[in-house]
């Protein structure tokens, strides 16, 4: 490996490491979220798209006229990521709506395998066994997690809740894989992309819902929300999934649901099993055989 070669592969392997503290952040989501309890749900996303993109805004503002040039970007870049942000809500929401909470959650985490499926469709981008095989434990293991060793039962009746399960699931892979071909598009765009989500909620919610005034200790959990999971994370995974190696992302992002769990058990609010032992060992092995050539590279 020349030195050149060792450069880009830093590059990449930092990257990589910033999409994954969105997965750590993400892990954050099921926490927060409960402390946000009772604020309607295209309620609370808006509220946290609205923090996330002033603080994003912010630090754009900071860099003076070259800060605010960076929102001068073609309008792919728009519709995809706002799309990408406010669609995955949307149909997610949509999917809870309209089916049980188990299977559309299940059908919702299978966005991470179609990143790593999809990715075999970029340029330079070679899908592989272990990427495949990877992406497969980890996504067994997100169905233990769900499903607590339980079984499925998909009913006809829910099938409207499936397919916006299936939409959501598409949405975010898809926007994921497409978002390297805008690779020139600097991450601080991704604060506009908040901010237009967050419009797009705030319809949605005046539409489906009726406002709740959040208390207190609700605003400092979508204070929380927008800075961390509803927030930084899209920007990481911006700069990850253009820069970084986007099928050991797919695989990582299972994890979030494992960090999630933890979270939850750490705080009182899930108990310890023998099914949550079973989806670690998965899904940390299923990231481990994704990432082989990354730590191969690394070995070399």
């Amino acid at each position: 490996m020349t030195a050149l070669d060792r450069t880009g592969e830093a590059k990449r392997l930092t990257a990589t490491l910033a999409g994954g503290m969105a997965v750590l952040l993400w892990s954050l989501l099921a926490l927060f979220t409960t402390w946000a309890s009772g604020i309607p749900p295209f309620q609370l996303v808006s509220l946290c798209f609205t923090v996330a993109a002033l603080i994003g805004f912010a630090t754009i503002a900071r860099k003076g006229r070259a800060g605010w040039r960076s929102l001068r970007q073609p309008a792919g870049a728009w519709a995809l990521g706002t799309f990408g942000l406010f669609g995955y809500h949307f149909f997610y929401f949509m999917a809870l709506g309209n089916a049980p909470a188990v299977e559309a959650s299940l059908i919702a985490y299978l966005w991470p395998l179609l990143i790593v499926v999809f990715s075999a469709l970029l340029p330079g981008e070679q899908l592989r066994w272990f990427h495949l095989g990877g992406a497969l434990l980890g996504l067994a293991g997100a169905a233990l997690l769900v499903t607590k060793g339980q079984g499925l039962a998909f009913d006809a009746r829910y099938s409207l809740g499936y397919l916006a399960a299936v939409a959501c699931a598409l949405t975010w892979s898809a926007y994921s894989v497409t978002n390297r071909r805008f690779g020139g598009v600097p991450t601080e765009t991704v604060a506009g992309f908040c901010a237009a989500a967050a419009l797009l909620g705030f319809v949605s919610h005046a539409l489906f819902e009726t406002w709740v005034a959040p208390s207190a200790s609700q605003w400092g959990a979508i204070l929380l929300l927008g800075l961390g999971p509803v927030g930084a994370a899209f920007f990481v995974w911006d700069y990850g999934t253009k820069h970084g190696h986007i099928q050991a992302l797919g695989a990582f992002a299972y994890a979030a649901p494992l960090l999630s769990t933890l979270l939850l058990i750490a705080f009182g609010q899930a108990e310890a099993t023998w099914t949550i032992a079973l989806a670690c060992a998965l899904i940390v092995g299923g990231a481990l055989l994704a990432s082989l050539d990354l730590l191969r590279r690394r070995s070399s």
